[in-house]
């Protein structure tokens, strides 16, 4: 991911949403703002809270804890089981942060923990100085780095090497270091970001407090019900862009690998399904990977159209399929004929979801 386009693409799609929100919120005359109420489930509101966004950001703290237990266990005895453990739990780690990225509003995104976990791509050339130079690296030395120089993906890099190919003896002292200090630091920032919706960091409210209470008299973020149903439908159309117009299609345009996400761990397939798999946790109310469910925004589009919701469904699970059909590693397929038309295919599918989530989903929200 970089940074720059994530940033970008949420302005960009906020920005539409909010026209659109604007439009369905003035009478034809352009004259007195009316708010909508059409959507008005609270259950599901408090549903996407306590049963897919909090188990979710749970989940992913007690796997970095797993992440951060098989990384320090490689330092202490750098082997190939050891490495291949920590391996495994950087690859656990990832499934409920890029599920969790169909939620990418509110703290992770106001406090900063998103571009602390994931940026991309990382910044190699200044990795290799800090490697090479004699400063003492440890958590606080790494809190300090910018983003480009720590999270998911530095991690990947250590533990991986180009093209998979790192051995337990090739990690150095000074890598070992920092990659025991670079995933404490994560473990800290997951830990955070879980907080942060459940108690509440640095004096802030619990933010499931601001989205839960929507609509309530005070409730400035959310002003009505239907601002959080917004915000759900927001969270889906920005991932659903971004891995449709950036993940995959930013390296497929170009032919080039350098710009694929996860192209270490050769993960790049995987974490894209996982990102269409929180759009419909989102949807259906539920975190599979965390055991939970609920009442989702499907109970809402279903009782107003229900061959809409009977659609978007088969819509989201015919963009996982179509991910599915794309040969791995997604590197390499880029570069490949009969790859690059099954890419082509789960754009298309990817921006399929999009668009009805935007044309027809957004709409019964916002009260078109």
């Amino acid at each position: 991911m970089q940074l720059s386009n994530r940033a970008i693409r949420n302005l960009l799609t906020a920005l539409a949403i909010l026209l659109a929100v604007g439009a369905a919120a003035c009478g034809d005359d352009g004259g007195e703002t009316v708010e909508s109420t059409s959507f008005d489930d609270e259950q599901i509101v408090v549903d996407y809270a306590d049963q897919v966004v909090i188990p979710t950001y749970e989940l992913l703290d007690t796997r970095a804890g797993e992440l951060q237990t098989a990384v320090d266990a490689l330092a202490g005895d750098p082997t190939d089981a050891n490495l291949e453990a920590a391996r495994d739990a950087w690859v656990s780690t990832r499934e409920p942060w890029e599920q969790s990225e169909a939620s990418l509003f509110g703290p992770v995104d106001s406090n900063g923990y998103d571009p602390a976990l994931d940026s991309w791509p990382v910044n190699r050339s200044d990795l290799e100085q800090v490697l090479a130079g004699d400063d003492t690296i440890d958590q606080a030395y790494v809190e300090g780095l910018d983003a480009s120089l720590k999270g998911f993906h530095t991690i990947e890099f250590l533990l991986f090497g180009d093209g998979g190919t790192k051995t337990a003896a090739d990690l150095s002292d000074r890598e070992l270091d920092y990659l025991t200090a670079t995933t404490a630091d994560l473990k800290r920032t997951t830990g955070l970001l879980a907080t942060s919706w459940t108690d509440g960091v640095d004096g802030q409210s619990a933010y499931r407090e601001v989205f839960t209470t929507a609509g309530a008299d005070g409730n400035q973020a959310y002003p009505s019900l239907s601002a959080a149903g917004q915000e759900i439908t927001t969270g889906m159309i920005t991932i659903l862009d971004e891995v449709a117009n950036g993940k995959i299609a930013d390296p497929f345009d170009n032919r080039d690998t350098t710009l694929v996400e996860s192209q270490f761990s050769y993960n790049s397939l995987t974490d894209f399904k996982n990102n269409i798999i929180g759009v419909q946790n989102a949807y259906l109310g539920k975190a599979d990977a965390a055991g939970t469910s609920g009442k989702g925004l499907t109970a809402f589009v279903a009782a107003q159209d229900a061959d809409l919701d009977a659609r978007v469904k088969a819509e989201i699970q015919a963009a996982i399929d179509a991910l599915d059909a794309v040969p791995e590693p997604f590197r390499d397929a880029i570069t490949d004929d009969a790859g690059r038309a099954k890419i082509e295919e789960a754009i298309t599918a990817i921006s399929t979801v999009q668009a009805t989530v935007e044309q027809d989903v957004q709409p019964l929200v916002t009260g078109q």
